[in-house]
C-alpha cells in the first residue's frame, strides 16, 4: 500500500489588508502548492509587497477580511517565527544589516528556531556547506556579519543562502530582483533555479520581466490596484513585456489605482 505524499498549500481567499487605516490589498485570491512557481507582477504601488508582509505577519499591516490558510492552518493569529516554523519564508526586499552576528551564526540559530532541538555546530557546518557548494557562496561571504558592508547583489544571495539552508515547503520572494545589475541578477536568479523542485513552491515578486529569463513561472498573475487583475502561463510576462502595464490596464479597462507607477 503506497502512502499518498501531502503537498503544502498556501491558499489566500478574499484577503483585504490595510496599513495605516488605508486600505491596500482589495480582495486577493491566490493558491501555490509546493512544487509550483507563481510570478506576481505588477507595477509599483500595487500592492506586491503589502502580500508579501501580510503574508509574513510584519507588525503595522491589518487584516480587514478574507483568510490565509497554510497547510489547511489559518496561519493569520500567527507570529512571524511561527509562519516560518510551518514552512514559510520571506526573502526581504531591503534586507537589514546585523552588526556584530556573523551569517553562520545567524543561520544556524535560524535553522534551529524553525527545525527545533539543538544542532551540533558539526552537524550544522555540514549542512551548511552543502548549500553553500550548490550556490557557488564563498567561506568570505559566512563568516562576514549579516549584510553589514555587502553589495545589493551580495545581500540578495546571502537571502537565497538563508532559503537553502532554511529549507521551507513556500517560499515569498519580494522583489528579489530590485536594485541589482545584470550580473548580480543573473547569479541570484540561478541560485533561486537551483532551488525550484518539487519541495519548494515559490511565490515571485517582481515589477520587471527580466528576472524571468532566468527563472521559468507556472504560472503568472498581475496585480493592480490592491488586486489580482489577471493570470495566465509564463507566455503572460512576455506579453506584458510587449504591452507594459499601461496596455494591460487599456485592455482591461482599469484606471490606475492611487499611488501606482
Amino acid at each position: 500500500m503506497t502512502t499518498a505524499v501531502t503537498v503544502a498549500t498556501l491558499e489566500i481567499r478574499d484577503l483585504h489588508a490595510e496599513v495605516e487605516g488605508k486600505e491596500i490589498l482589495k480582495g486577493i485570491d491566490l493558491v501555490v502548492h509546493q512544487g509550483e512557481t507563481h510570478a506576481l507582477m505588477g507595477p509599483n504601488g500595487s500592492g506586491k509587497s503589502t502580500l508579501a508582509n501580510v503574508l509574513m505577519g510584519r507588525p503595522g499591516y491589518t487584516v480587514t477580511a478574507g483568510e490565509v490558510r497554510f497547510k489547511g492552518e489559518d496561519v493569520l493569529g500567527l507570529t512571524a517565527d511561527e509562519r516560518a516554523r510551518r514552512g514559510l519564508f520571506l526573502a526581504m526586499q531591503y534586507p537589514v544589516e546585523v552588526p556584530g552576528v556573523s551569517v553562520v551564526n545567524f543561520l544556524r540559530t535560524a535553522y534551529q528556531s524553525v527545525k527545533g532541538g539543538d544542532v551540533s555546530a558539526l552537524a550544522f557546518r555540514k549542512h551548511m556547506k552543502e548549500k553553500m557548494s550548490l550556490l557557488g557562496v564563498e567561506d568570505s561571504m559566512v563568516n562576514r556579519y549579516l549584510n553589514q558592508g555587502f553589495s545589493g547583489g551580495e545581500k540578495k544571495r546571502n537571502e537565497i543562502l538563508q532559503l537553502a539552508v532554511l529549507e521551507p515547503e513556500i517560499a515569498i520572494l519580494d522583489e528579489t530582483d530590485s536594485g541589482l545589475d545584470i550580473d548580480s541578477l543573473k547569479q541570484v536568479a540561478t541560485g533561486v533555479q537551483q532551488l525550484i523542485g518539487p519541495n519548494l513552491g515559490v511565490l515571485l515578486i517582481t515589477h520587471y520581466q527580466r528576472i524571468l529569463n532566468y527563472i521559468t513561472p507556472d504560472f503568472v498573475h498581475v496585480m493592480m490596484g490592491g488586486r489580482i487583475v489577471k493570470s495566465g502561463g509564463k507566455e503572460l510576462a512576455m506579453e506584458l513585456e510587449e504591452k507594459g502595464y499601461e496596455g494591460i490596464r487599456s485592455e482591461l479597462g482599469l484606471e490606475k489605482g492611487a499611488g501606482e507607477e
